[in-house]
Parts: C-alpha cells; sequence; structure tokens
C-alpha cells in the first residue's frame, strides 16, 4: 500500500529524491513522513508533514531536506540536497489516518560516498 522509490548512491554533496506513493485514500491520511535507519542504530524521524502543511525536520537535516506531499497523486517526497556520509540509511516511508493508524512503506537504500 505504500511504494517508495528514489535512493541510490551519491557523492557527498550529492542530491536525491526520495517518493513515496499510497495507495490509501488522501483524505483518511493525516501525516506522511520518512524515517532512516543507519546499519547499527535505531530508526529515527527524517521529516514529517501533516495535511495542513505543516512540517517538522530531524536537526541534522534542516536547511538541507525538504519534504512535500501532493495530495493529487497520494504521493509523499523528500528532496535531499548537499548530502554527508552520515545520511546513510535505509529510508522508510510511514503514513499515520485520521484513526491514528499507521503503515510502513518497504526502505529504500541511501548510500552517501565520501
Amino acid at each position: 500500500q505504500l511504494q517508495a522509490s528514489g535512493g541510490g548512491l551519491v557523492q557527498a554533496g550529492g542530491s536525491l529524491r526520495l517518493s513515496c506513493a499510497t495507495s490509501r485514500n488522501i483524505l483518511s491520511i493525516n501525516v506522511m513522513g520518512w524515517y532512516r535507519q543507519a546499519p547499527g542504530k535505531q530508526r529515527e524521524l527524517v521529516a514529517d508533514i501533516t495535511s495542513g502543511g505543516s512540517t517538522n525536520y530531524l536537526d541534522s537535516v534542516k536547511g538541507r531536506f525538504t519534504i512535500s506531499r501532493d495530495n493529487a497523486k497520494n504521493t509523499v517526497y523528500l528532496q535531499m540536497n548537499s548530502l554527508k556520509p552520515d545520511d546513510t540509511a535505509v529510508y522508510y516511508c510511514k503514513v499515520v489516518d485520521v484513526w491514528r493508524n499507521y503503515y510502513w512503506g518497504q526502505g529504500t537504500l541511501v548510500t552517501v560516498s565520501s
């Protein structure tokens, strides 16, 4: 029900855009977000966006990453600029509906080489 794409290998300083499309009724979706998990580390919230457009970012990505959503396409995006090796992780999208049910997409691997 969630299809993530856009990961890959990029050099430090480069950019990638992740996409996550949901087949769920967008009107039932409250929050859409991106999380990441690096090897040996816990999964952490990278950014999320509410149905009203409010956004929230991990401090270390502020100013470099931008989350957006296209309700017409039932899709959330994560534009990642000025990537650093520390951004290397598997990135997961997550949606939370108005009934507070949450759903995870499959991960997409982002690798940033130095």
